[in-house]
């Protein structure tokens, strides 16, 4: 298929031969070990378990993590080449992967001891142990601050009691990075980190939750009925939680808009073939002028994005892309997904069947513009800049 955009594949001067090469396996072992099989996942509301030591065997764990902790030792555009060829590929039943390897294992990096490093960096990086990264309470979305779950300090270690939910891996997850208060007077300066083990007494996994997309995705809702962890598995400085989060934010919200951008492109190719090819009163559907003229603006729309986005990508590996400027390019990739709608529409009824791929990208991609704080709490962001 030819692409519709300027900027796909080696066009971007910022991917290098051996990112181009590893772009190539991450694609290949998607349409091998992934594409066939995920309409039957989805059905099952699941991936099978082995496809993570499969993934971690390919290289697709980790990217970025050190070869000194077992990963790839790649730079943050290996990490970026698995979101974008995940979203490519609407293989959205292993964005998990994303939330292991750019999510959970750079808490442990950049906050965790060596021990903790040396003893489970090499375990995610091969897929024999998931991570998970719980922060979200039934009252508590976008607001850290409010988490009511609590980790009262006990002889060698913590007592982890509280409720998480809609929380990526969590029926596959070894092993969780809870956010709990220690200090519940002390509001958002009050938050610790705690990787726990799901073998421990009091921890269990409620149901695999029901969405309207993304079904073969693993979310779930956790619970910890006086869990303990102990003391060396606290993540950092005690009451530095949430620190720690606010720090992540800029890489996970950058991700997020590369993984919109990619997926306004395909929906784009999909629908411009699909309109080139469809015959409507003796006339293919790309001869309506309105047609053309919308999916101008779509193209246009979709060039831009990823040229706002890439601009983020290039100042993130400067270390020059700054808070406010990350939740823009979050806010506009994901707003921008809505033109998906639009393009939905052109298939007809044809475009509400999940068989075409355009169905499941209308329903895919719509938590883009919750995930990682939601538009409104991007405005936020961007607002205190001004």
């Amino acid at each position: 298929m030819t692409s519709t955009h300027p900027h796909a594949g080696s066009a971007r001067p910022m991917f290098g031969a051996d990112h181009e090469l590893y772009r190539s396996s991450v694609a290949r072992f998607i349409a091998d070990r992934i594409t066939p099989s995920h309409a039957e996942w989805e059905r099952q509301g699941l991936v099978p378990r082995q496809l993570w030591r499969e993934a971690g065997a390919a290289g697709l764990l980790l990217p970025g993590i050190s070869e000194e902790y077992g990963g790839g030792g790649g730079d943050f555009l290996f990490s970026a080449i698995v979101v974008e060829e995940i979203a490519r590929a609407l293989a959205t039943g292993v964005t998990g992967f994303t939330t292991h390897s750019e999510n959970v294992a750079p808490y442990l990096l950049e906050f965790g001891s060596e021990a903790q490093k040396r003893e489970f960096l090499p375990q995610m990086a091969s897929g024999e142990v998931v991570g998970s990264l719980a922060m979200t309470e039934p009252g508590a979305g976008s607001d850290l601050k409010a988490i009511r779950t609590t980790a009262r300090a006990v002889e060698g270690g913590f007592e982890l009691t509280g409720q998480k939910t809609f929380i990526t891996n969590g029926h596959h997850a070894d092993r969780v990075i809870v956010f709990a208060k220690t200090s519940p007077e002390a509001g958002a300066r009050g938050i610790s980190l705690f990787w726990v083990d799901a073998r421990s007494p009091g921890f269990s996994r409620g149901r695999v939750l029901d969405k309207i997309g993304q079904l073969a995705q693993d979310t779930a809702e956790l619970f910890f009925d006086k869990v303990f962890v102990p003391a060396d598995m606290v993540i950092g400085e005690l009451n530095a939680g949430f620190g720690y989060a606010m720090s992540g934010l800029i890489r996970e919200r950058l991700l997020i808009a590369l993984r919109c951008a990619v997926a306004l492109e395909v929906a784009l190719d999909w629908t411009v073939d699909y309109v080139k090819q469809r015959q409507a009163f003796g006339h293919a559907l790309i001869d309506n002028q309105f047609i053309r003229f919308r999916l101008a603006d779509i193209k246009t729309h979709a060039c831009a994005t990823r040229a706002f986005v890439d601009g983020c990508l290039a100042q993130y590996l400067q270390g020059t892309l700054t808070a406010d400027g990350a939740a823009m390019a979050k806010l506009w990739a994901s707003e921008a997904t809505r033109a998906i709608d639009d393009l939905m529409q052109f298939f007809g009824g044809y475009g509400y069947m999940r068989e075409y791929p355009i169905a499941r990208a209308y329903a895919d991609v719509r938590p883009n513009r919750i995930y990682g704080g939601s538009s409104e709490i991007m405005r936020e962001v961007i607002a205190r800049g001004l």
